[in-house]
């Protein structure tokens, strides 16, 4: 088992390698922009008060589709231009806290060929600076 790096040829790659991680320090100015983009300026992503209004006590709280983002950009940031993501869930368990470190994790668990493409499952998650998983997810990834 080894760590997959960018670009690696399809047959390069084992079950049971893993991919480099991809780490965000999350703050107020991340979740502006993805806010800005995808039109989610909700106060409780903004404003401590709103948070602890919606009785999280620690204040403003992250977008829990942002993490499904950073999964795709932990994906891109190997696969680059030899693959395509053709499927990518997850489930949000807990919530991030600003100033939290997220780190992308993910294992190679399943080889296929499907017609001429070749294809990759890769278990994932999104894990805080204390180790604790807050998103596990799925990925299957294309090469051909």
């Amino acid at each position: 088992m080894a760590e997959i790096t960018s670009n690696m040829p399809y047959d390069a790659i084992t079950i049971g390698d893993t991919l480099p991680p991809w780490s965000r320090v999350t703050d107020i100015m991340h979740w502006n922009r993805y806010a800005a983009v995808n039109d989610e300026f909700l106060y409780f992503h903004m404003e401590d008060e709103a948070a602890r209004a919606a009785l999280n006590p620690q204040g403003a709280f992250g977008m829990g589709n942002l993490r499904f983002a950073y999964m795709h950009n932990a994906l891109e940031a190997v696969f680059g231009d030899v693959a395509a993501v053709r499927e990518l869930s997850c489930q949000f368990r807990t919530i991030n806290q600003k100033g939290d470190c997220l780190t992308v994790t993910g294992t190679v668990t399943e080889k296929w060929q499907d017609g001429a493409e070749q294809m990759l499952r890769i278990k994932l998650d999104v894990r805080n600076q204390h180790g604790d998983s807050t998103c596990p997810g799925e990925a299957v990834i294309a090469y051909g």
